[in-house]
């Protein structure tokens, strides 16, 4: 199965099963009138297959990638979905877990998974709002010692993030955009 078939699966997923009709209060705080809601099926048997070839096609073409994650929790189900994929695609990308805040016990890590000291990373997030949530964990990567060269998206909610990602110094890519699904931004 070709990646526009996966892409075009995805979509159709993500608009029957994770875009929610109503009033909703987004992380910004602003008011919207539908929600994605990307963990109800980041995590479903059927999609997440989808989602870790779409985002490993969408970053395939940055060299030396060593490994992806990103903040917890949104984007967990992404990186686990991009490592067993991209294994499958002959690729061979680790993935971590950047905790919100460093551990107050054990080894006091923030940065969870293989050591990312070194490497080069690409940050994933589920949907981006603000952006808040990639850079939280850019920074956090970059403190241990990693060089991010991306921040991937599923979905780009068209709210701001990829502009405020982009003026941080990080290129931005999002797999599926509003229009894919149907909506106009809010």
């Amino acid at each position: 199965m070709g990646v526009t078939d996966d892409r075009a699966q995805l979509i159709d997923h993500i608009t029957r099963e994770a875009v929610f009709h109503g009033d909703f209060t987004l992380t910004s705080g602003k008011k919207a009138t539908y929600y994605i809601d990307l963990r109800k099926i980041s995590l479903d048997h059927r999609v997440a297959p989808l989602i870790g070839r779409v985002m490993s096609e969408l970053i395939a073409d940055i060299a030396d990638v060593d490994a992806v994650g990103g903040l917890t929790m949104g984007a967990d189900p992404i990186a686990s979905a991009v490592l067993h994929q991209s294994a499958a695609l002959g690729r061979s990308y680790d993935a971590f877990v950047v905790r919100k805040e460093p551990k107050d016990h054990g080894r006091g890590r923030q940065v969870e998974g293989p050591d990312v000291a070194g490497k080069r990373v690409v940050v994933l997030e589920d949907t981006s709002t603000t952006g808040g949530s990639p850079l939280k964990a850019a920074e956090a990567l970059e403190r241990a010692g990693a060089t991010v060269v991306a921040v991937a998206v599923v979905v780009d909610r068209a709210t701001g993030a990829q502009a405020v990602i982009e003026r941080a110094g990080y290129p931005y890519r999002a797999a599926i955009g509003l229009a894919d699904l149907g909506l106009e931004p809010q």
